[in-house]
């Protein structure tokens, strides 16, 4: 078996033709579709970037127990494993996060990698002078707020480097791509991942795709919203929705480069071909920018995933309700090439949840010091924690690293040594005070979830939406639905007491 698992980062499901989109055409996703299953009930898991990443490496949830993280010792890896049972496991990826501190250890487990420089603030271009007041003139100094900025600043130093649209990340992963199929396509036994940092913020798109999305607004760039309540006004509104649109046509359209060339080399016949993304983005629905501090509303956490398997001719054009979510690529991957998947393994066979070979009632998903949600495919349930600070809950490491950063002393020095987990292979993990004004991705410290209060949606009536309900029965039922998926990945008590939250089958963490 062959497989070209193509990632894309921020893919709203709603701007795809495919999932009912309409505010742009994406004719390749929609060709891609016809050709293969479309899976219309896939949500997240583990939230953000490199959380996601570790629920498709693991097979399992892990936002209870760490923030945004490495890979751990203990953990499983899906292209590890791949690489030790003889599958050649390639990464192409403009993704600068695994290059941090915080996800230092996931690019490293493929067999062989190549990374794409110069996404948002990858360090790449070294300018000891910028041109600062010309930046305040070319940008929407509200958004771009520099030199205070450190991040958007080297974003904007950065781009004096990506021009034409073959200097941008993205194409250049595709070329890449390309490039690993013309070397290997008459091998057996390989996986690549293809993913692109596109279409995450900023909204920066070559000029064919930005043109075709031109608004009225006449003024300086404005491209990248910050994660906060929306504050634009509408013609701003408009031109960062324009940018977004813009910059996933270029993803639609470098993605039907990749169909024209399995249907030049006729690789639907024994290459299995998957597109998703790791979450969605609020592009101002409900008021908002972002997807840290919010509810996981639909247009955050219901994402696509389309999957053409070479061995079931049959799935063309098909859609399937079954309940799926990030974490089942991994074992779904390891069974097209038929490794077996670890006993920590959480996640199902996305072919056995279509098939209906397993049931399963709901799926949750969350992000660590976050609310947590949970869908059983027709409501939606937001719990909110009564207290909204991050305190009384542990970090469970050993990999101490933040984002861009070592846990500080004063964390460290919180340290105690639990005895792990049922999915840490019997290794002891330390323990650490979660401090809310540590270093972690922004929005994570709970300052603001005073703005939200827990609901619960009926996504068939109302999918945008806006109309809580007030219904106790069904309340205690979803409730019960997240108990139950916290003991299954076995969560630290003081999770289950951060969300009031009370189950009789959880098990004591000894710790000294």
């Amino acid at each position: 078996m062959r497989t070209v698992f193509v990632l894309f980062d921020s893919l709203n499901r709603t701007a795809m033709g495919c999932y009912g989109g309409t505010q742009l055409a994406t004719p390749n996703f929609d060709r891609f579709a016809r050709r293969a299953m479309s899976f219309d009930n896939h949500y997240v898991g583990s939230l953000p970037c490199m959380p996601a990443r570790r629920d498709m490496h693991t097979g399992r949830l892990n936002f209870m127990h760490r923030s945004w993280g490495p890979l751990e010792p203990f953990d499983n890896s899906m292209p590890e494993m791949l690489r030790l049972s003889g599958v050649h496991s390639h990464l192409i990826s403009d993704h600068f996060h695994y290059f941090e501190d915080g996800g230092a250890t996931y690019h490293s487990r493929f067999k062989t990698w190549e990374f794409v420089r110069g996404q948002e603030n990858d360090p790449w271009v070294a300018m000891v002078e910028p041109p600062i007041e010309r930046f305040r003139a070319q940008y929407d100094t509200r958004h771009y707020d520099v030199p205070q900025n450190a991040k958007r600043l080297q974003n904007q130093i950065n781009r004096e480097f990506i021009r034409e649209e073959q200097d941008f990340p993205g194409p250049q992963c595709f070329e890449r791509a390309f490039h690993f199929l013309d070397q290997n396509r008459s091998a057996d036994d390989w996986f690549l991942q293809l993913e692109c940092f596109d279409p995450h913020e900023p909204f920066h798109a070559p000029k064919r795709f930005h043109d075709a999305f031109k608004t009225d607004r006449d003024g300086p760039i404005l491209d990248w919203p910050h994660y906060a309540p929306v504050a634009e006004r509408p013609e701003e509104i408009a031109t960062i929705r324009a940018n977004y649109a813009a910059l996933v046509a270029m993803c639609d359209d470098y993605f039907g480069k990749l169909l024209d060339y399995f249907d030049q080399y006729d690789l639907w016949k024994d290459t299995c071909l998957i597109l998703t993304t790791d979450h969605g983005f609020l592009l101002s629905e409900h008021d908002w920018w972002g997807k840290n501090l919010t509810p996981y509303y639909e247009e955050i956490s219901h994402i696509p995933l389309i999957v053409h398997h070479p061995a079931r001719p049959q799935d063309a054009g098909m859609r399937t309700n079954a309940l799926t979510q990030t974490p089942d690529l991994m074992p779904t991957i390891l069974g097209l090439h038929d490794v077996a998947r670890p006993d920590e393994v959480t996640g199902e066979d996305i072919f056995d949840l279509a098939d209906g070979r397993v049931a399963r009632d709901a799926v949750a998903f969350g992000m660590f010091g976050g609310p947590i949600g949970i869908t059983d495919g027709q409501y939606s349930y937001f719990r909110y924690p009564e207290n909204i600070a991050s305190e009384g809950l542990g970090e469970y490491t050993l990999m101490p690293t933040h984002l861009v950063g070592f846990f500080e002393p004063r964390e460290l020095k919180t340290m105690t040594l639990s005895n792990g987990f049922d999915f840490t292979k019997g290794m002891p993990v330390m323990r650490l005070d979660a401090l809310s004004d540590a270093r972690r991705p922004p929005g994570l410290d709970g300052r603001k979830f005073e703005a939200f209060v827990s609901a619960i949606y009926n996504n068939h009536d109302d999918p945008c939406q806006l109309y809580p309900l007030s219904d106790d029965a069904l309340e205690h039922r979803l409730a019960q639905q997240i108990n139950d998926i916290l003991d299954r990945h076995d969560t630290p008590p003081e999770y289950y007491d951060w969300m009031n939250l009370k189950t009789a089958t959880r098990r004591k963490i000894q710790s000294t």
